[in-house]
């Protein structure tokens, strides 16, 4: 995968009519006939954007647009098995939506068979809850001539998916809209944001981050901390290694004193995106944890901290409070196994102890609490 590519990810969360192009490279990437990102909130329509037809298919994509069109503009999406699957599941990877199927629920599938009619196959999605109560899919389908998704295909698209994540959540506070210019404009959609450059000094800051001074901490020439302390190591971090892409860029801020949990993004600014901040190299944002029928708090690691789907299943245990040794078995993993992905999960948390890590996960857990 290239640095290219994550480039124009990011690039699209702030210019939206770049997620076209940016989709016809993932659907490369995945060996796909095309993309798309869609947008799903419990009160408004769905939005999506996808890819352009190439020249070598323009006349075949014509023909699948109007398709995505009436599903987005209609509801058949509901009485899709393999849809309302990946909806519920909220896979911590891509996954093959026709392997979660029969072949009887693949042959009456509303939306399927819509797309059958004009060529297209299988379909490899993946569902990322965001904080704010959105869920963000992303999916790419394949021609009925094509073979079916295999597994290194799907261990490609999730090398992207923490940064598609990150970028969905971005299109989905901003609707899929082009932001205006500077971070106060942000705060429209309901965004606390800061830009920096890649030194770690602020640029501006708009008044909902600024308020928030019991989680971020003002420093001298112009720079900020994050007050806890675990969840600080990683911020630093993740500003020293921006131009890397093995880096933690989502971090989660445990609930203290009366606030509720967070999750403080960095999205690196690069190309356009950089013009539109004016020169700045790191968006910093921070998102509160709410409860959502789209979006409930326990699928949050999956989709915004980086964590491997394996990972990702050994936390969910350990959550429910299971020991190390059973949460292992329960995710088909040895013991060995198990308490190396621990480390590696404490590492992208920030926690240090199984008793912080589900401490982070239960404060997660209860805001989506009815009386919370």
């Amino acid at each position: 995968m290239s640095d290219d590519l994550i480039d124009r990810v990011y690039e699209a969360a702030f210019v939206p009519e770049l997620w076209p192009k940016v989709l016809e490279s993932a659907a490369d990437l995945s060996g796909s006939a095309t993309g798309a990102i869609f947008i799903y909130n419990d009160n408004a329509p769905i939005r999506g954007r996808y890819t352009d037809a190439s020249p070598a298919a323009a006349r075949a994509l014509k023909d699948v647009r109007p398709v995505v069109d009436a599903y987005v503009a209609g509801d058949a999406w509901k009485r899709s098995p393999g849809i309302m699957r990946i909806h519920n599941m909220r896979p911590a990877s891509f996954v093959h939506v026709e392997s979660l199927m029969t072949p009887e629920e693949i042959a009456n599938d509303p939306p399927r068979m819509a797309m059958r009619s004009v060529g297209i196959g299988d379909h490899l999605a993946t569902a990322i809850p965001i904080p704010t109560g959105e869920l963000v899919t992303f999916v790419f389908r394949r021609w009925l001539t094509d073979p079916p998704y295999d597994r290194a295909t799907i261990e490609r698209m999730d090398g992207l998916r923490p940064h598609l994540a990150r970028a969905g959540m971005m299109a989905a506070r901003l609707r899929l809209e082009r932001v205006q210019a500077t971070v106060s404009a942000l705060e429209t959609a309901g965004l606390a944001a800061a830009v920096m450059t890649a030194s770690g000094r602020v640029l501006a800051a708009n008044v909902l981050l600024e308020k928030m001074t019991s989680t971020f901490v003002a420093l001298a020439h112009g720079g900020i901390v994050l007050a806890n302390a675990s969840a600080n190591a990683l911020f630093r971090e993740a500003i020293v290694r921006n131009r890397e892409d093995q880096v933690v860029r989502s971090i989660p801020v445990p609930a203290e004193g009366g606030r509720p949990p967070l999750v403080v993004h960095l999205l690196p600014l690069r190309r356009a995106a950089q013009d539109i901040f004016a020169g700045a190299d790191i968006l910093v944002v921070a998102t509160p944890v709410s409860a959502s029928a789209t979006g409930p708090a326990p699928s949050l690691l999956a989709g915004l901290f980086d964590l491997t789907p394996a990972e990702t299943r050994l936390a969910a245990a350990l959550s429910q409070g299971r020991p190390l040794k059973e949460a292992a078995a329960g995710a088909h993993i040895t013991f060995k196994s198990g308490r190396t992905y621990l480390e590696r999960i404490f590492a992208k948390t920030g926690t240090h102890q199984q008793s912080e890590l589900v401490a982070l996960l239960k404060s997660a857990e209860r805001i989506g609490k009815p009386d919370h």
